[in-house]
Order: C-alpha cells, then structure tokens, then sequence
C-alpha cells in the first residue's frame, strides 16, 4: 500500500473497487487495526487511531462484516446477534437494536434458533450483517458482500446496506468486485490497483471508472 487516502462521511457508502491482490482488504485490515501502516495515519471523529488495538476500535464504533462471513456456525441465529453486541451493556437499547436488525432481516427472525452453520450461504451473510450492526456501529466495514452469493440475494443485501446508511448515518466502506451492483448504491468510489488509488469519483463515472478499471488489469498484467 501507498500513498492511499480517503474519507468516509456519517451517511455514505464508500466503495472500494479493484482486482485481486490490488490492496483493497489490507485497506480494510487497516482501518480495524489488524494491520498497522509502515506509514501514515488512521484518524476517525478527528483523532488519530494509528496505534489504536481492533477491540479498542470496536468500542469506539467501527465494525466490520469479513469476508467468507465468519459467524459461530454452533451458536443460534439469536446468539450470533448478541456476541455482535458483547461490548455493550445497554440492555434497553441492545434488544431495541436486536428487533431492528431483525426487522431489517426478516429470515432471520423466523431462523433465530437455527444454528449459523446449517443456514444457506446468503442467510450466513445477512447474519454477519445484522451482527455488525448490533455492535451499534458508526463505520462499518464490508469485505466482499457478494461472495459466493445469488444476485438476488446481493441486491436484497446491498439495499438493506444502504438503507441502514440512510437512516442511521451510518459511514460504510465496502470492498466488492461486482462494479454495477456497488455503483448502485454507492456515493462515491476509489479504484485501487498495485495498492495505489489511480482513481476515483462517482457513480455517474461509470464509464471512465470501467477505463481506469481495465487500464489497471492490463498494467498488472505486464508487469507479472
């Protein structure tokens, strides 16, 4: 990674588009401090949180959804959700949060006793969704929504995403590879190739996007 700089803003999704290998999760394993930068800084509500841990950060509000899910395949849906809010202690609020994400998802509350594990690959990834956001978060962090899954169940996922911007003001980088799907819901988009942002803009660039897009594979390409 070099010389990549970026701002998120309270009620905005911030896509982070690339190839593989191009930089974009050590970009998000940076944000939540499970890589730490050779240089520069991470700042978040106007502090420097550089040499910030990851759990540090979770209580401070900036969650994240990994790539490939990871949730506890052996706990319920329902216990699933509350490891999501472990750092908190707001009861009230908690099981407040817990039926808002529930209505948000509602496959999930009609699975709630289900085992994580035994669940279909798109009711895994809206189940580490829903996680995320019981942790209350101010930024949210989503690698690769679209693994692996149907294109129904990506646009469903992708627009309850952008609902929770919406109505939350809730900060959201998100990593993803299906370039029309994320422009659809995106604010504005940065182009990473060879770990450097080439370029950047807004959904209405698509065209200069797919350009920029394609230049870099065939830069990366050559230099292999």
């Amino acid at each position: 990674m070099r010389d990549v700089s970026m701002e998120i803003r309270r009620g905005e999704i911030v896509c982070l588009l690339g190839g593989n290998a191009s930089g974009k999760s050590t970009t998000m394993k940076t944000v939540i401090g499970s890589v730490r930068p050779a240089k520069g800084s991470v700042w978040y509500e106007g502090e420097d949180i550089t040499n910030w841990n990851t759990s540090r950060r979770v209580a401070r509000g900036i969650a994240i959804v990994p790539e490939a899910r990871r949730i506890f395949p052996r706990l319920t849906v329902l216990e699933n959700l509350m490891m999501g809010a472990f750092i908190r202690n707001d009861r009230a609020e908690i099981e407040q949060d817990l039926e808002s994400v529930l209505e948000m998802f509602p496959r999930l509350r009609e699975r709630r006793a289900q085992k994580g594990g035994t669940m279909s690959g798109g009711e895994q990834q809206m189940l580490a969704m829903a996680r995320a956001l019981a942790c209350q978060p101010k930024v949210l962090l989503v690698d690769e929504l679209s693994l692996g899954l149907a294109p129904m169940v990506v646009d469903r996922l992708l627009k309850a995403l952008r609902a929770a911007a919406d109505a939350e003001g809730l900060a959201v980088l998100l990593v993803e590879q299906q370039i029309r799907r994320a422009l659809a819901v995106a604010d504005r988009w940065h182009l990473l190739s060879n770990g450097v942002i080439t370029d950047s803009g807004r959904p209405e660039d698509r065209a200069r996007l797919q350009a920029s897009y394609f230049a870099g594979m065939s830069d990366s390409r050559g230099g292999e």
